[in-house]
């Protein structure tokens, strides 16, 4: 096919931004800012002198002050008639509400009654309050103006992010980010009291919600990500673990455990399996003994079995049924006899960091990753290099995949928009992961565009909305390109 010439500063516009989108879904959320920025002006103050807040919610507060809000004194009033016991609760449940609530300017819940989080079912008069105080207080306004301070901050979590997704990703051998269909998805909020990591499961998405800290929370963000694929994968085995049960008893006599894997016992397995692979990923087998003592009774069986995994070559969803399958209940009851448990959680300082080193990878997965990483850095000679060696170490189709993906990209930075189309249809017809077919179909919808093949770009570009597993920012940048189209 014959292609019109992309013009340079196009192709490396695009690609600069949908790059940065890509990596671990890391992006802040014009929703919760609203919601934070309402709070704020209404009397949320916690930790408000902190050294650790970021300087843009002082700015805010002292923005919005300067502001006529006629909805401030109702705004007010319903924050004030919802404080609740502690700090870390009221800013709780205003993040629930943010994840569950549509953007602006009308921040409707749109989830059926019985999808709606507990805590947010008595924040039915926050919508108005918020759709009148969006206009008033001039959010859109503020919020295109703060996003070189967001875009900042938000830059130090991508090599921490991506870190933990490869890591998880190789260690548990993922071909994708979880089940399809499912989304993790990370937002950072500079206007909340500093110090915090919350994390929401709702139906198939999985939200982090990260606020200011001295330190990026890579340790936090790297274990969210384990429950985001563990806890399917003990859901579809519950009739399995199930059987094992009984042990809970043991759990009961740990007074430092939080009750609430006392009430859900697959909630605690898969803790317990996290603290092991934890363990495993930085090191630290003396971590093992640590979880056992807190009350994480099964922590231990899985530190056992987990090199026999590492040795064999199913991944974890395959291998996942047998490891808790084999829990022997009567040899653990057994080892749990023995044990004293603490009688007190350990304290644990908000701004905690840890080193983690990443399991080896080999192969062309280790080629792949070292690629990934020199594209970003921009170093496109050495990634092409590597790229193509990926080629010559594996005959995995998504792999294969992966590495004419990065070879496309590299061709568009280096203005060779019908290379790049070459490349990127080789990857298209590999049997790409839904995150590489996402963008790739959305680079040939662009390429189609830029070549005036606009019936090609409108079927590349409802190709990307159709496809199961898709990143949201892949979905997003398709719509606007057929919004585009249709104007």
């Amino acid at each position: 096919m014959n292609r019109l010439v992309l013009p340079a500063i196009l192709a490396v516009a695009f690609v600069a931004r949908a790059d940065q989108a890509e990596p671990g879904q890391l992006d802040a959320s014009p929703t919760l800012f609203t919601v934070m920025a309402a709070i704020n002006a209404a009397g949320y103050d916690a930790d408000v002198k902190s050294p650790d807040n970021h300087p843009l919610r002082d700015w805010m507060r002292a923005e919005l002050a300067k502001r006529k809000i006629a909805s401030l004194p109702a705004l007010k009033e319903f924050f004030q008639n919802h404080r609740r016991r502690t700090e870390t609760e009221e800013l709780s449940q205003y993040i629930s509400f943010a994840l569950t609530a549509s953007g602006p300017p009308s921040f409707t819940i749109n989830r059926r009654d019985v999808e709606i989080p507990p805590d947010v079912t008595v924040l039915t008069e926050l919508p108005s309050l918020l759709e009148a105080f969006y206009q008033e207080a001039g959010i859109e306004e503020l919020w295109h103006r703060v996003q070189p301070a967001i875009d900042q901050y938000i830059a130090r979590y991508h090599t921490p992010v991506v870190d933990a997704v490869f890591s998880v990703n190789a260690y548990l051998r993922q071909q994708t980010s979880g089940f399809k269909g499912r989304h993790f998805q990370i937002f950072i909020e500079l206007q909340a009291a500093p110090n915090q990591i919350q994390t929401r499961s709702y139906a198939n998405e999985y939200f982090v919600v990260i606020t200011p800290s001295p330190e990026p929370r890579a340790f936090d963000v790297r274990h969210a990500y384990l429950h985001y694929l563990l806890d399917p994968l003990a859901t579809r085995s519950q009739e399995i673990i199930t059987r094992k049960k009984p042990l809970l008893d043991q759990a009961h006599r740990a007074r430092a455990l939080p009750e609430a894997y006392k009430e859900d016992f697959l909630l605690l397995v898969t803790e317990c399996m996290i603290k092991a692979v934890e363990a495993r990923l930085d090191h630290k087998p003396e971590a093992v003994q640590q979880a056992l003592l807190q009350g994480y009774i099964l922590t231990p069986y899985f530190a056992e079995q987990l090199p026999f995994f590492e040795k064999q070559e199913q991944n974890m969803l395959l291998y996942y049924p047998d490891l808790v399958g084999a829990i022997d209940n009567y040899k653990e009851n057994l080892r749990l006899d023995k044990i004293t448990f603490n009688t007190e959680s350990p304290t644990r300082a908000h701004t905690e960091t840890h080193e983690v080193d990443p399991p080896v990878l080999t192969g062309a997965s280790r080629t792949l990753d070292d690629a990934e990483k020199l594209y970003v850095k921009r170093d496109l000679e050495k990634a092409k290099s590597l790229f193509l060696k990926s080629l010559q170490q594996t005959d995995l189709k998504p792999q294969q995949a992966a590495a004419y993906y990065g070879l496309g990209r590299i061709a568009l930075l280096q203005k060779d928009p019908e290379g790049a189309e070459k490349l990127l249809l080789k990857a298209k017809d590999l049997e790409p992961d839904p995150f590489v077919k996402g963008w790739t179909l959305v680079y040939l919808g662009k390429l189609s565009l830029a070549a005036g093949d606009r019936p090609a770009a409108v079927k590349y570009f409802n190709d990307v909305l159709k496809l199961e597993g898709v990143t949201d920012k892949a979905r997003d940048e398709a719509s606007k390109s057929l919004q585009g189209l249709k104007q």
